[in-house]
């Protein structure tokens, strides 16, 4: 049995399925989900804004780039991927970043962040992607293991020169 069937069988009431941002229950989950990540240390430790609240799952549904993957234990949301298609100009083909990762403190060690990104993997072949990508800080060893255990690596191009590293410049 594969570790997604095991997964499958030790939580049979795990609903894992790509979100419909025109479902009123699919946006409050993906706030509500969000929020709680933003909220913990390896989301910032600072909750979302009230305009971010507001605006973000009608902002995703403006962009056909975009799509979200939610996972419920029955009727409770539990699990949220956001993703965003880019594009590899060297294999010239779309990618997809997974962009947020996050899973209820009552259900880590459940893989349901597993579950979800089986499920990421599957929409992005659809989409024709190259490779999916992501970024994760370095004190979350248990998201690290995750996505080790999932087939990511560290990214690099030639070893000489080193992995990728992520940076940002916020725009006023």
């Amino acid at each position: 049995m594969t570790e997604s069937a095991l997964a499958q069988a030790r939580n049979p009431s795990l609903l894992v399925f790509r979100a419909d941002y025109c479902n009123p229950v699919h946006a409050s989950a993906l706030v509500q989900l969000l929020d709680a990540y933003a909220q913990d240390p390896a989301g910032g430790g600072e909750g979302l804004s009230d305009f971010a609240k507001s605006h973000l799952v009608a902002a995703l549904a403006a962009r056909p780039q975009a799509f979200s993957v939610l996972a419920f234990d029955g009727d409770l949301p539990v699990g949220l991927i956001n993703c965003i298609e880019g594009f590899s100009t060297f294999a010239c083909r779309p990618l997809v970043n997974v962009h947020d990762v996050a899973v209820l403190a009552s259900h880590r060690g459940q893989r349901v962040g597993e579950r979800m990104l089986a499920l990421v993997d599957e929409i992005a072949r659809e989409r024709g992607a190259c490779k999916l990508t992501l970024e994760v800080l370095q004190g979350n060893a248990s998201a690290i293991r995750l996505y080790e255990r999932v087939g990511f690596a560290g990214y690099h191009l030639d070893p000489g020169m080193g992995q990728a590293q992520f940076f940002q410049k916020w725009l006023d």
